[in-house]
């Protein structure tokens, strides 16, 4: 699997909020965890949890700025600039971790400080 090109879909569907896209690089019971929500189980569960956040808000676009890979695990940090309904923005960093299985994501956590997205 070739790590970067398989980022650059992952976080494309992320970007193009497009949650039917996103879900198909997840394992069928993939666990899901933005930020400190509760974790979300299973790839539909999953589906349903992301349309509903990009709902929410008008867009998001992504800067990645390193990638970790080891031992079927993938790390990575950037940045992340929220748009919002009323077109202000939001720019945070995050990181993100990845439990592979195959070319799948299994555990797929963000870790990032949303609390101003709403406010």
């Amino acid at each position: 699997m070739n790590t970067q090109s398989f980022l650059k879909s992952v976080m494309g569907s992320v970007d193009a909020k497009d949650a039917e896209k996103f879900v198909t690089h997840l394992t069928d019971d993939a666990t899901f965890r933005f930020a400190n929500m509760e974790p979300v189980k299973g790839k539909e569960n999953v589906k349903q949890a992301v349309a509903g956040f990009f709902g929410s808000i008008k867009g998001l676009n992504h800067k990645l700025l390193d990638t970790v890979e080891q031992n079927g695990t993938i790390v990575m940090r950037g940045e992340v600039t929220y748009t919002r309904h009323d077109n202000s923005k939001l720019t945070v960093p995050f990181v993100n971790f990845f439990k592979m299985n195959g070319k799948k994501i299994k555990d797929y956590l963000i870790y990032v400080d949303a609390s101003q997205l709403y406010a």
